[in-house]
């Protein structure tokens, strides 16, 4: 897969705050960098927990729950984009299927 917003974790896990997200989000990025996704189920070998929200939206746990991240993934193209990172409790807050 080709992780197009990659930065964006980055500079999520720089932020004062979320600086203990570091390890598990860059573990994510590069396993998402070595995949070949075709289908839900391809991704969900790799993380049992991810869930489809509609829209090509998928929200990953990450940290154990701690964190979410929401990303757009284009399964024929086999891209991924990063639309949103944040705190569990910021999750509820967000309409995911259209961020």
């Amino acid at each position: 897969m080709h992780l197009i917003t990659e930065r964006t974790i980055k500079e999520f896990y720089e932020t004062p705050g979320n600086e203990d997200s570091k390890d598990s989000l860059v573990n994510w990025a590069g396993r998402v960098k070595k995949a070949s996704w075709h289908s839900l189920a391809d991704i969900k070998k790799d993380y049992s927990t991810v869930d489809y929200v509609g829209n090509n939206r998928y929200v990953f746990n990450i940290m154990g729950n701690h964190y979410r991240l929401v990303v757009l993934i284009q399964l024929l193209r086999q891209k991924v984009y990063v639309r949103w990172i944040g705190r569990h409790k910021d999750y509820d807050k967000i309409d995911c299927s259209t961020i």
